[in-house]
């Protein structure tokens, strides 16, 4: 079986796909940045251009996810720039150790998001094709996905996966907006009819197992559920699923910008996000719909 170095594999992501990866046969090393490592991780530093030239033999895939937390911190202007020097910077240094070190990769499959498209809440559906947009997480993922295409220079097949919000058991965005609801204190936020373009982290770690084992994926595709829903939609479906009540009123957009400032609009703006292409591909979702998948994370 192929073997596969995993940067960010400590993150909720990473260990979901390391454990799926491993499942299936697959030989799997991860990038740490922390010193004390354990077996099969390799010590790299970003800010010092360094990577363990051991975490390079014999491997014949890189799926790269690591950067700084995008809602882990106010936005202030050294936060942002933390936040794109995380991705652009590890990902230019994946580059160059690549190419000095003359290794033959089969593929570079790399992490981006949806908010390439920008903040917005539209009536437009938006695809792989379209414009990215002009705020700042949509700046963040144009250069991040314009450092990961620069593997196409060395021929390595390129796969960027446009990651919607993941929905899992072990914690990040589903924990945060269920557990409101669990204690009975959910509500919409803001209008409500912003859209949320989700999926279950089990379908997107087995895309990236797909984007490894389908040598037909090239290029962005992205990571969502067929199944649009709006954050009331999602609010009151949780709440069904729980047998919890709605009885607040929305959350008020001010009171979210008062709290997160600038980072409010990840919470206040969406809009929808097609899953047609991946779909074309041959990939089947284990969870398309948003029920089937309540159901799996909290029942």
């Amino acid at each position: 079986m192929a073997k596969i170095l995993i940067t960010g594999g400590r993150g909720l992501i990473g260990e979901t796909i390391t454990e799926k990866l491993v499942a299936n046969g697959y030989s799997v090393s991860i990038l740490s940045r922390n010193k004390s490592l354990k077996p099969n991780e390799f010590y790299w530093n970003i800010s010092t251009n360094y990577i363990d030239k051991n975490a390079f033999k014999n491997i014949d895939f890189i799926i790269h996810l690591a950067g700084a937390g995008i809602a882990d911190k106010r936005w202030t202007s050294k936060r942002k720039e933390t936040i794109i020097n995380s991705r652009i910077n590890s990902t230019n240094l994946l580059f160059k150790k690549i190419k000095e070190y003359k290794i033959s990769l089969k593929g570079f499959i790399a992490a981006s998001a949806i908010g390439y498209y920008g903040a917005i809440t539209s009536k437009k559906i938006f695809i792989e094709n379209d414009e990215s947009g002009n705020d700042f997480l949509s700046e963040v993922c144009k250069h991040w996905e314009k450092a990961s295409f620069q593997f196409k220079e060395l021929k390595i097949r390129t796969v960027i996966l446009r990651t919607g919000v993941v929905f899992s058991k072990k914690g990040g965005a589903f924990e945060k907006i269920s557990k409101p609801i669990k204690l009975g204190i959910g509500s919409p936020i803001g209008k409500g009819n912003q859209y949320i373009p989700w999926i279950h982290i089990d379908d997107l770690c087995e895309m990236y197992i797909n984007a490894i084992e389908n040598v037909r994926l090239n290029g962005v595709y992205n990571a969502v559920a067929p199944n649009h829903c709006t954050n009331k939609q999602l609010t009151k479906e949780i709440a069904n699923t729980l047998n919890k009540p709605i009885w607040l009123p929305n959350i008020p957009s001010f009171l979210l910008k008062l709290i997160f400032g600038k980072m409010a609009i990840m919470l206040l703006e969406g809009s929808r996000v097609s899953s047609e292409k991946i779909k074309e591909t041959g990939f089947k979702f284990k969870f398309p719909k948003l029920g089937v998948a309540l159901n799996n994370l909290i029942n």
